[in-house]
């Protein structure tokens, strides 16, 4: 038999038995939770026209799309992320009133990494979005309710980070650095390469002074003492309201409890160009990368024609499970099937009891003898 029948492509794989029925679980415990804080479910294509993507990635990150054409020639993608998807719906059907809206989703996104990278190119997430609240209310929220899902997975020991991405960006627009050579920057932030980062900034001939400041992100790190060392730098209003607005969070975040979940890091970006404010990621061990993000995108949906401030957070689900079972976090797992066997003298029988155990939610199989 053929290679490829038999196996999958790289960066995908089969999922089945107890694995399988851990995940639903865990994904209905989440999904429990986000419907608790009053999140309404929504589902949007599994593709989408590759515009709907195309401003909100660089052209390198473009490159990782699985594309393809529909009879009409036009380019389409199999999602990257389920945002940009949710923000196109909501202009166009859930934002009349301009009442706050709260919807909750789950499902698969691609991206065809690099093998290299060691990355599953097929991730199954849920998550959530507020659209019609730009209030440090409704960031907090959006935080606390992350605490509230990845402890309902049964994780304990995880720290979320978070940044504002308006304090980079103020720093760049002081700068006056042009968006593709911030994004450049951004990239390397991300990835850590300070170094790569400080080369490239020289290279375009940026002030050393902006350069020391920019470079400076990845030192304000840790307690609410971090976002006093930041605001020190801030001489800008973009990143100075930053700040501020971080600490005002922080108050509220202490209320919900969760203090001692959270980090401040602003060196804390993402390669998707359209997060404008308050951006954060959760992080645990067992895990090489976050196993959430998420963060404020209040100028996305105006480009699909209905102005609304939005943030929102995915879980990467596979990974969360991963770090899991690397913690030895033992899970809930689906109740064992009862077997009630039968011969073809006493089938009805035998079908009758199968009948009434499974009206008690019972799962049973019926097996010949």
């Amino acid at each position: 038999m053929s290679k490829v029948l038999l196996h999958t492509p790289d960066g995908v794989r089969d999922i089945y038995g107890e694995e399988c029925s851990d995940k639903i679980i865990i994904a209905e415990k989440i999904h429990s939770k986000m419907k608790s804080f009053g999140y309404h479910d929504i589902d949007t294509p599994t593709f989408e026209y590759f515009d709907v993507f195309a401003e909100e990635i660089n052209n390198n990150d473009a490159k990782e799309l699985y594309k393809f054409f529909d009879k009409e020639g036009n380019t389409l993608v199999l999602r990257p992320d389920f945002t940009p998807s949710i923000a196109r719906c909501a202009s166009k059907v859930l934002l009349e009133n301009g009442t706050p809206v709260r919807v909750c989703y789950e499902g698969k996104t691609f991206l065809n990494t690099s093998n290299l990278q060691g990355k599953l190119k097929e991730n199954y997430n849920i998550g959530v979005e507020l659209m019609n609240d730009d209030s440090v209310m409704a960031d907090a929220e959006m935080i606390a309710l992350l605490v509230t899902c990845l402890k309902s997975a049964g994780l304990s020991d995880f720290q979320i980070s978070v940044g504002d991405a308006g304090f980079y960006k103020g720093l760049c627009i002081e700068a006056g650095i042009d968006r593709e050579t911030e994004e450049a920057i951004r990239e390397q932030i991300t990835s850590k390469n300070y170094f790569a980062a400080e080369s490239l900034m020289n290279e375009r001939n940026i002030d050393s002074k902006y350069i020391d400041q920019i470079l400076k992100v990845s030192e304000f790190i840790g307690s609410d003492d971090a976002l006093e060392k930041a605001e020190n730098i801030a001489n800008n209003e973009m990143s100075l309201n930053a700040v501020q607005r971080l600490k005002k969070l922080y108050k509220v975040l202490t209320s919900y409890g969760v203090q001692k979940y959270i980090s401040f890091d602003l060196s804390v970006l993402s390669k998707f160009n359209y997060y404008t404010g308050v951006i954060f990621s959760a992080y645990t061990y067992g895990a090489p990368d976050a196993i959430a993000k998420g963060g404020r995108y209040d100028n996305l949906l105006g480009k699909y024609g209905k102005e609304a401030p939005a943030i929102g957070f995915v879980i990467i689900l596979d990974d969360l499970i991963s770090a899991c079972k690397r913690q030895g976090i033992e899970f809930e797992h689906e109740a064992s099937a009862i077997s009630v066997t039968y011969n073809e003298n006493n089938f009805d029988d035998a079908l009758k009891k199968a009948t009434d155990l499974r009206q008690q939610g019972k799962n049973v199989c019926l097996l010949h003898e």
